[in-house]
């Protein structure tokens, strides 16, 4: 069997060994004592597990110290990590347990995808994946070793995995204090403990709501904002929050990013997740959809037979958007989550952002449901702001920006968004919710 060879850790380690490498509320590891650390756990790892070099070892693991030393340590094994949410529900587990059962031995890491669009499955990323998509955000973004990045994403996600590895090229700190949570967030914010995070947009809304239009400090340098579409609503709000937002469009199949505006851009130009990234390629099928080509696109998918890409090499994303004139990247919907209701293809992007505008409304979520006479029929979940519920002026604010095909004919009035283990919107759980027959309008 083939070993993981890549080590970023003893890299660092050996250029950096004093430098602040990882912290939690308590304590702080420098890169050599981290390096130690993990060197024990992999000698346990060796010792206790009988693994050949090459093999795959599933973590259930949160963003903590102990979390990022265990995937580290798997790797210093010359294992391949596969880290899965803890959050993830007990069927959601077992199987990516078995489909990771079957996976070819060699990778850096295999992820399980959330399945927001699709069948969840693995997909493998090999060490040099990480090491360009971490160097190209790198440039894209004027990251050094000065930055303190806060692990607000789980490490089965491919925007946590790619955290880890850039912070440990780089130089960085990691300070993982475990789960997300938008009021501690706020508070190490304030005392400066990171200068940037990665947050998916449910994390950023609630990081706004809880500080209620308080800018963040000097010492807070970006948000890079990725994993789901972050509505023009919420990304104007955190601008006039004085948040500096780096908006990025990326997936686990290209190793997270493909395209990133740096914060300076979103302000010029809102909306737009800017230029693909240094060494990928973008292209536009002739309906808008995404093609991504490049040396971070996966190996794979594990235990599957469907090709990753075409055979030009080109990773067909089922994402929509369009190329301006400067080449800068515009997201414009997903192909396979439009709605077809009698004859008219409806993008739920559109849709969301007209509900947002409601000044009641703070979250919402459009899906299509089963309907006999059209086919499908357009629906929406919503969270309304401080439980204010005022679904007729919403249905009215419909009624005067969409037309008959694109306004909702159901509602869910919801506490909160249901959100799957990786942090996004869960589509099919909302779809499920809808089609039960609540509120018709």
């Amino acid at each position: 069997m083939r070993p993981v060879r890549a080590d970023f850790l003893a890299e660092a380690a050996a250029r950096w060994p004093e430098r602040r490498a990882l912290s939690d509320a308590s304590r702080v590891w420098s890169y050599a004592e981290l390096d130690a650390w993990v060197a024990e756990l992999a000698r346990r790892i060796r010792q206790e597990d009988h693994a050949d070099a090459g093999d795959l070892m599933v973590l259930v693991v949160d963003p903590t110290p102990e979390g990022v030393a265990m995937l580290l340590a798997a790797t210093r094994a010359g294992l391949a990590v596969a880290p899965l949410n803890p959050r993830l529900t007990e069927p959601e587990r077992n199987a990516a347990m078995e489909a990771l059962a079957d996976a070819e031995p060699g990778a850096y890491a295999v992820l399980w995808t959330s399945g927001t669009a699709g069948k969840p499955r693995g997909v493998s990323l090999s060490a040099e994946n990480m090491r360009g998509s971490a160097l190209a955000s790198a440039r894209r973004l004027a990251l050094g070793p000065g930055d303190r990045w806060l692990a607000s994403l789980s490490v089965a996600h491919v925007g946590g995995l790619a955290l880890v590895t850039r912070s440990l090229l780089l130089g960085s700190e990691i300070v993982a204090v475990g789960v997300f949570d938008a009021a501690e967030t706020s508070e190490l914010m304030d005392e400066g403990r990171f200068s940037h995070a990665s947050l998916v947009p449910t994390q950023l809304l609630r990081v706004l709501n809880h500080r209620e239009g308080r800018p963040p400090p000097a010492t807070f340098r970006c948000a890079l904002i990725g994993g789901a579409h972050a509505s023009h609503e919420l990304v104007r709000r955190a601008l006039e929050d004085g948040w500096p937002l780096a908006l990025t469009y990326g997936m686990t199949e290209a190793t997270s990013q493909v395209a990133t505006a740096p914060p300076e851009l979103v302000r010029a130009k809102l909306g737009t997740v800017g230029r693909p990234l240094d060494g990928v390629e973008v292209r536009l099928e002739e309906d808008g959809e995404i093609l991504v080509r490049g040396p971070t696109l996966a190996t794979g998918y594990v235990a599957s037979a469907e090709p990753l890409t075409d055979d030009a090499g080109w990773y067909h994303t089922g994402d929509l958007g369009r190329l301006d004139e400067v080449g800068d990247l515009w997201i414009t919907g997903r192909r396979s989550s439009r709605i077809v209701s009698g004859g008219v293809t409806v993008d739920p992007s559109e849709v969301e952002e007209v509900l947002r505008a409601h000044p009641a409304v703070a979250e919402a979520c459009v899906v299509g449901i089963p309907d006999p006479e059209w086919g499908e029929k357009v629906a929406a979940a919503l969270v309304f702001r401080d439980g204010v519920y005022d679904l007729e002026s919403v249905d009215a604010l419909a009624r005067t920006r969409l037309s008959a095909a694109k306004r909702p004919r159901r509602w869910l009035p919801l506490d909160a968004l249901p959100l799957n283990a990786t942090g996004k919107v869960d589509r099919e759980a909302v779809r499920a919710r809808l089609a039960a027959g609540p509120q018709e309008g």
